[in-house]
């Protein structure tokens, strides 16, 4: 009986990088190796900026902290003291060309020197001192330092009024009111020099208040 011979063929050798340290492996360390200088390159791109960014804020830190220069105010803002001066006038206002026009003028001067604040009311309605009386109490009850009246019913009232409030200083401009004057009231005649004159009363009746 023949013999049955049993071939045994030898195992092929594996092929480079099939096993652990294959090409698999490779890949992956390629990877790494990739990330890790991306990471290095972005790491150093956010130093640079940071640096660039830093250096800017420090130059106008130096710059501004010597700047010896005073601020420049703001020419929009006027200050105002806590005094007010009030005129009182007939139902026409201040229209230009009429008497109170140029006594609102002079009192706006006095408020450029003074910080005073300046206003006016008309008396609408009756043109009458009991019908004056009503509006010129309104000014009072704001108030008012100084009142100015202008018309025959308004000076009227206020020359009525006045020795009531000793601590309000009163500009009486033109006729009416044939009561004495008190400490506290100045009469001024209309003319050439009202504005000056109006003015210059109510710079006295303000600094009177200091």
């Amino acid at each position: 009986m023949a013999k049955q011979v049993r071939q045994v063929t030898q195992a092929r050798p594996a092929k480079a990088g099939q096993g652990p340290g294959g090409r698999p492996a490779a890949v992956g360390r390629a990877v790494v190796t990739w990330l890790r200088s991306l990471r290095g390159r972005t790491i150093a791109l956010a130093a640079g900026s940071l640096a660039v960014v830093a250096a800017v804020v420090v130059a106008g830190t130096l710059i501004l902290g010597h700047d010896d220069r005073p601020p420049i105010p703001d020419t929009r803002a006027r200050h105002y003291d806590d005094v007010d001066a009030c005129l009182l006038t007939d139902d026409k206002g201040i229209t230009a060309g009429t008497t109170a026009a140029e006594v609102w003028q002079g009192m706006q001067d006095a408020s450029l020197k003074t910080h005073a604040r300046v206003s006016y009311a008309p008396v609408t309605g009756e043109q009458s001192a009991a019908n004056a009386r009503p509006f010129l109490n309104s000014l009072l009850q704001r108030s008012c330092d100084v009142v100015l009246a202008v018309g025959r019913p308004e000076v009227s009232a206020a020359a009525q009024t006045a020795p009531q409030y000793r601590k309000v200083r009163f500009v009486l401009v033109g006729a009416g009111g044939g009561e004495s004057a008190g400490a506290n009231v100045t009469r001024l005649d209309t003319g050439d020099t009202l504005r000056a004159d109006v003015a210059g009363a109510v710079e006295r009746a303000v600094d009177g208040r200091a």
